[in-house]
């Protein structure tokens, strides 16, 4: 019988798929020591896991690597999380490294993690509850140590940017088993007493054990329910806390946190120059398009318009006047061609008319009118009217 004859290739291809189908290398927690550690210049990390009689090489492509918070050194003692699997290149078995965590921390980062996704996922870490700063905050609250240097750093560099600053210290632990509770009554404090707009909790870099208390469910619970602001400034930039998480904006170190406060005063300087000059811009090219239309409106039939409307309501106004005026003089004219008939009548029937024609009215001494002689006796005094005057008699 011929013996069959593989490539090295198939072989290495072979190899490869009996390891890819066992499930136990699949998913497999390895501890040892780093050796031969190499960060590629594309992200990925190549280094030897070892122990006391053996050693595995080991890869970290960028988008696992990216999720190690740590250094990474030679001779740091780890436990990596990751598959088994052969490199068909050159037949070289290796692990895959998926997760990595310095090994004495397993527990507390097993811990972090599961409060992590805990509260993830009721909703702690969601962008929509996160509450926003407010601007230029006329005091801030900060809780950390009054001992270290970070209150020293925020001060200093508010001082640099800003100039006017009014700052409330609430000293609180921020390392070791009681972390969570000062921080915890600090919060508290500032929101009873609500004399602050923005609070800071800041604690300078370490690592992941020296900041495990910021990793508390109870304080990330109280950061949630605060009224006030809360910024997380804890350890450096590649230190991440539940604290972080939970908190309204996460500022990679104490000063960050500063800068993020209190922004630069020649910036808001320049910045007020800028709108001054962009307001003063506007409201010439308003007053400009404005003149412009007026300019254009009084070469228009627009303008025309009101005129034409009050010269109509003029003309208007003088017919009614002579219409008026005429009906009146018309008016009057008959009532004086009236007048003059009555005045007529009365003329004529007037005693005056009659005197002229050479009569005379006679009347007694109680001016009775005598119109026969039988009213008459001799003796009677009577008054004769004329035309020209009145005379006495006597009878005989």
């Amino acid at each position: 019988m011929e013996t069959k004859i593989y490539s090295v290739s198939q072989l290495n291809k072979y190899v490869k798929m009996v390891f890819d189908k066992n499930t136990f290398l699949y998913n497999i927690s390895i501890r040892g020591e780093i050796t031969n550690f190499k960060a590629h210049y594309t992200g990925h990390l190549y280094f030897t896991l070892k122990d006391e009689t053996s050693s595995i090489k080991c890869v970290m492509f960028k988008g696992h690597a990216e999720s190690v918070k740590f250094k990474i050194n030679d001779g740091m003692k780890v436990v990596i999380e990751g598959q088994v699997s052969v490199y068909e290149a050159n037949g070289t078995y290796q692990i895959y490294c998926k997760k990595m965590i310095p090994e004495g921390l397993g527990e507390l980062y097993l811990a972090y993690e599961q409060l992590k996704v805990k509260l993830e996922t009721e909703g702690l870490f969601d962008e929509l509850n996160k509450k926003s700063l407010p601007y230029l905050p006329t005091r801030v609250g900060i809780i950390t140590s009054k001992t270290g240097a970070v209150v020293q750093d925020i001060i200093n560099i508010t001082n640099r940017r800003y100039g006017k600053m009014d700052l409330l210290i609430y000293p609180a632990s921020v390392q070791g088993a009681n972390v969570a509770e000062t921080v915890i009554l600090g919060i508290k404090t500032f929101n009873a007493l609500n004399n602050v707009e923005v609070i800071i909790i800041a604690r300078g870099g370490g690592s992941f054990e020296d900041l495990f208390g910021f990793n508390d469910e109870k304080l990330a619970r109280e950061i949630y329910n605060s009224n006030i602001p809360i910024i997380s400034a804890v350890g450096h930039e590649t230190d991440f806390t539940i604290c972080d998480f939970v908190s309204d904006l996460r500022a990679p170190t104490p000063s960050a946190a500063a800068e993020l406060v209190y922004p630069q005063m020649s910036d808001l300087i320049i910045k007020i120059e800028s709108y001054k000059n962009r307001s003063k811009k506007a409201i010439l090219n308003y007053l400009d398009r404005k003149k412009e239309y007026v300019k254009r409106l009084k070469l228009s039939k627009l303008e025309k318009v009101p005129l034409d409307i009050i010269n109509n309501y003029r003309l208007k106004i003088d017919a009614v006047l002579k219409y008026n005026e005429n009906k009146l003089h018309l008016k009057l004219e008959k009532s004086k061609s009236r007048y003059l008939q009555v005045v007529s009548k009365i003329d004529a029937l007037s005693p005056l008319k009659t005197l002229t024609r050479g009569y005379i009215v006679a009347q007694d001494n109680t001016g009775a009118v005598i119109a026969k002689t039988n009213q008459v006796k001799s003796g009677d005094n009577l008054k004769l009217t004329f035309i020209d005057g009145k005379v006495n008699v006597i009878v005989e």
